[in-house]
C-alpha cells in the first residue's frame, strides 16, 4: 500500500527538542510503505512499547548509544533488594526523586503515544503494553493497556499494600522537608536525577499512613520479578491478537522479550519500529529504524 506522497518526507524538528533521542536518519519511503501494510492486514494488534517511544518526549532511556544513561553515567538504577534492605539507600532514592518528580511528572505524550490511542479509538490495537513507567500512554488517553513494569506516579507500602498517588507523596516530603535544598544533576529514566550523597543526609521520608510500613514507587526495579498474575494476563491478551508490533524497545529486558518468544512460538507475524539493534530482530518479518514518534504518525488504522 503506497502512502500519500506529503508523508514521503519526515519532519525531524519536533524531536530535535529532546536530547535524549539518538541520532538516526529519516526512514525510507518504503520502509514505511511495508510497516503501513503490516498494520493494514492485522486486525487485533498487540503493541510492545518501551523507552525508545519516551526520549521524544524528553525522559532518558538507559540503552541508547551515545545518549542512553549507561552511556552518560556510570550511576545504575535502584536495585530491588538493596531498597528493601537499607534505610539510607531509601533515603537516598526518594531525596532524588524528590527534587525530579515535577520535572519528571510534566512529561507529556509525544506524536507516537498520539498514535497509538488513535489506532485504539479506531479498533485496529488490541492490546498496548508498555514497559515504560511515565504515564505517557494514560496521558494520552489509552485504555486498553498493561504498565508492565508498573508506574512511578503510583506508591505502595510494602507492609499492607495500600496505594497512593505520587503527587500525595510529594506533598508530604515538602510538609516534612519545609528547608530542605538540593542542586540537581542530570536525570533517570525513572524519575530520579543525580545529587551528591551529602545533600541527602537531612532528607526525611515518611511511612505509610495507614500501618508505617516502607513506602516504595509502585514499579518493578531491576532485580525483582514481574507479578505472575500481570504475566499471565498479557499472554492471554497476546492469544487473543492476530499480529504483534514492537516500538521502541531493544527488549534487552526478558519481561517483554519472553512476549515475543511466545509469538514466535504462535507463528505470529511481527514488525519492529526502533532506532537500533533488538534482541528480536530474528523474529521479526519487518524491521523500521527511526523515530518512533514520526514512523507511527504517518501509518494509518486502516
Amino acid at each position: 500500500m503506497r502512502l500519500p506522497r506529503r508523508f514521503l518526507g519526515l519532519h525531524t524538528a519536533a524531536v530535535r527538542r529532546a536530547s535524549f533521542v539518538p541520532a538516526c536518519s529519516t526512514t525510507d519511503a518504503n520502509s514505511l510503505e511495508l510497516l503501513q501494510d503490516f498494520v493494514s492486514r492485522a486486525s487485533r494488534l498487540f503493541v510492545i512499547s518501551g523507552a525508545g517511544l519516551s526520549t521524544e518526549s524528553g525522559i532518558p532511556d538507559y540503552r541508547s548509544e551515545g545518549v542512553g544513561l549507561y552511556a552518560r553515567t556510570d550511576r545504575r538504577p535502584m536495585q530491588h533488594a538493596e531498597f528493601v534492605r537499607s534505610a539510607k539507600s531509601r533515603q537516598r532514592y526518594w531525596a532524588r526523586n524528590f527534587v525530579g518528580w515535577p520535572q519528571f511528572s510534566s512529561h507529556q505524550p509525544n506524536a507516537a503515544h498520539q498514535a497509538l490511542q488513535q489506532w485504539e479509538q479506531r479498533g485496529k490495537l488490541h492490546w498496548l503494553v508498555t514497559q515504560n513507567v511515565d504515564a505517557l500512554h494514560s496521558k494520552a488517553g489509552q485504555k486498553r493497556l498493561t504498565e508492565l513494569h508498573g508506574c512511578t506516579h503510583r506508591v505502595m507500602c510494602l507492609g499492607c499494600g495500600a496505594i497512593s498517588a505520587r503527587e500525595e507523596l510529594q506533598t508530604r516530603f515538602v510538609a516534612l522537608n519545609p528547608d530542605w535544598r538540593a542542586q540537581m544533576g542530570g536525570v533517570a529514566p525513572d524519575g530520579d536525577v543525580f545529587i551528591e550523597d551529602e545533600q541527602v543526609l537531612n532528607f526525611r521520608v515518611p511511612s505509610c499512613e495507614n500501618c508505617g510500613g516502607i513506602l516504595k514507587p509502585e514499579v518493578t526495579f531491576f532485580g525483582d520479578s514481574v507479578n505472575k498474575a500481570t504475566v499471565q494476563f498479557v499472554h492471554d491478551r497476546l492469544r487473543e491478537s492476530d499480529a504483534v508490533l514492537v516500538v521502541g524497545s531493544s527488549l534487552q529486558v526478558y519481561s517483554g522479550y519472553r512476549f515475543l518468544l511466545a509469538a514466535g512460538d504462535r507463528k505470529m507475524s511481527v514488525a519492529i519500529v526502533n532506532i537500533g539493534s533488538t534482541r528480536a530482530d530474528h523474529l521479526a518479518e519487518l524491521k523500521v529504524r527511526g523515530r518512533c514518534g514520526e514512523v507511527l504518525s504517518v501509518i494509518q488504522p486502516l
